[in-house]
């Protein structure tokens, strides 16, 4: 997963608890992400995860969303009024 990708759905599946674990602690090592919400359940004797990944962007707005900010070609934050 890119970090340019708005997908943030994840899922992982292991007979056993610890394999699940290990599963999902090597994707976080691999990808560099960390997991914003999960959900284990059993399914026929398989441990499932349906994860949420924090989002790669994130969009500050003003509160009736008319102002956004966003970073100029220097780094410095900018309030635009689009």
């Amino acid at each position: 997963m890119t970090a340019t990708n708005k997908r943030n759905l994840v899922y992982f599946e292991s007979p056993t608890m610890r394999g699940l674990y290990e599963t999902m602690d090597a994707w976080q090592q691999e990808h560099e992400l960390r997991l914003l919400s999960i959900s284990i359940q059993q399914d026929n004797g398989t441990f499932c995860c349906i994860a949420l990944t924090n989002p790669a962007e994130v969009v500050i707005t003003s509160a009736d969303g008319h102002h956004h900010a966003s970073v100029n070609r220097f780094g410095l934050l900018a309030v635009d009024s689009q």
